[in-house]
């Protein structure tokens, strides 16, 4: 079994497809962790506030397999399939982490993203603070010390068991 880490984000009836995303996910992995979910605003381009979270799972299917079961969920819950990088969503999940594993095509892993967005390194800080990024050699906690990341997090209270 590998160890995984998945962003979730949303902006697009973000109870909804958040709670529909992480149903989904435990459907993969009943015991899989959540960090915190955070409000933030949109990175990028102009539109409504993100609901943002990083979910710890373990999967034993292999990274392409992986990569190809978070699309299907994506589009089942209403993400077009041509959707961009900067735009409104119901439902985004990213491999941020995939075990040791580094890809630089797609999936990227790691993804970049740890060390370019609160909303991806604060949950990651709370899941693995002493987690060794894959071609980095920091850990977590680490790039967290380091970051000049300043997008304000607003927590949100849990809805859903």
């Amino acid at each position: 079994m590998i160890t995984t880490y998945v962003g979730i984000g949303s902006n697009i009836g973000r109870h909804k497809h958040i709670e529909a995303a992480i149903r989904e996910l435990r459907n993969l992995d009943p015991e899989l962790r959540l960090s915190t979910i955070y409000e933030c605003e949109a990175v990028g381009f102009d539109s409504q506030p993100f609901y943002n979270l990083v979910v710890e799972m373990k999967t034993s299917l292999d990274l392409a397999d992986f990569s190809r079961q978070l699309r299907d969920i994506e589009f089942k819950w209403g993400r077009a399939v041509d959707a961009g990088k900067f735009e409104p969503r119901t439902v985004d999940l990213d491999i941020i982490l995939y075990g040791s594993v580094v890809s630089p095509c797609q999936p990227e892993v790691p993804r970049s993203d740890i060390v370019k967005y609160a909303f991806v390194l604060q949950p990651l800080l709370e899941l693995s603070p002493q987690l060794t990024v894959p071609n980095d050699g920091r850990t977590i906690e680490q790039i967290a010390q380091q970051s000049q990341l300043t997008t304000p997090l607003t927590p949100v209270p849990l809805w859903f068991q």
